[in-house]
């Protein structure tokens, strides 16, 4: 009874700790491309609207309350898509 108990307390363990592993490998990516993304917005005068944005960006200075009809370059409007590419390949939007 006892090393029937340790088997399912240790299969409980195992499969805690492939839990804990279960964070995407990507999400670190996701994390870098999500201040990518934003920080050209906030280059451009984007007045953020998520908690998220604000606290790390700040909203200071802001002009724009939509994104997509922001002036933006070319350069610039490039990027924010092929970021946005990415970020959907990996799953992160």
């Amino acid at each position: 009874m006892r090393s029937r108990l340790l088997m399912f307390v240790g299969a409980v363990s195992v499969a805690a700790a492939g839990t804990v592993m279960a964070v995407p490998a990507h999400a670190g990516v996701c994390s870098d491309l999500w201040v990518q993304r934003n920080a050209i917005y906030k280059a451009n005068g984007y007045c953020f609207k998520t908690r998220k944005a604000i606290n790390y960006f700040g909203n200071a200075g802001c002009l724009y309350d939509n994104a997509a009809t922001m002036p933006m370059s070319g350069a610039d409007k490039g990027r924010v898509l092929v970021i946005k590419k990415r970020e959907k390949q990996l799953g992160c939007l």
